[in-house]
């Protein structure tokens, strides 16, 4: 049977990503949403969450940070390169002063830190071999916790480890935040707090400023 509208789309049905499939636990920064993009023509953009910014309106002083950092951060090349700003004045701070703020990128599978030797990066084809770029040396990553698959992701313990041992990010700070699950075949992320996890965001953030009131 032919459909009276032709012109109407069609909408099919998604495919489906299988369950157990790897799997990148990493710990969850308590800063600020932050990206650079360059365009294929070398464009430099800077911006937060929401919006681009520039070190005259600016996002907890990301945007003056990038812009002095240009010529390293242009190693990146082309794309949307997102990571957490943090440190210094910026939520949980981490026990950070004066100016330390850092900037660590969420993207652990295509990226290493600039002086650890690159990865294998796993494709669907064992024939092609792909490696981890290093990162420009002002740049960090985000603490990978546990690499596996879904079925063996063992959640809890990992959980227990930040609240014993206190954050990866910065040894000796005892209030991290939590976790991001990265899962590969869905290409979707999750995300765990340590504490008031069944709370929205806004909450948390309510009680938090009710308490340092």
């Amino acid at each position: 049977m032919t459909p009276k509208n032709k012109t109407e789309p069609f909408l099919g049905f998604p495919k489906i990503a299988r369950f157990n499939r790897p799997v990148t636990v990493t710990e969850k920064i308590d800063g600020t949403n932050s990206q650079i993009y360059i365009t294929e023509d070398g464009d430099f953009l800077v911006g937060s969450r929401k919006r681009w910014i520039t070190p005259e309106d600016d996002n907890y002083g990301f945007a003056a940070w990038a812009h002095a950092h240009k010529k390293e951060l242009m190693q990146l090349g082309p794309g949307s390169h997102f990571g957490e700003w943090w440190g210094a004045g910026i939520q949980r701070k981490y026990g950070l002063v004066n100016t330390d703020k850092r900037f660590s990128m969420f993207n652990v599978i295509r990226w290493c830190l600039h002086d650890a030797e690159p990865g294998i990066i796993k494709t669907s084809d064992p024939r092609i071999t792909k490696m981890q770029t290093p990162l420009p040396a002002c740049v960090g990553l985000a603490p990978i916790l546990w690499v596996g698959k879904m079925e063996k992701l063992p959640l809890e313990e990992i959980i227990d480890g930040l609240k014993t041992f206190g954050s990866q990010a910065v040894p000796g700070f005892m209030n991290p935040e939590g976790v991001v699950i990265y899962h590969a075949a869905s290409n979707t992320c999750y995300k765990k707090t340590l504490l008031n996890d069944d709370e929205p965001k806004s909450r948390k953030q309510r009680k938090e400023m009710e308490k340092s009131c």
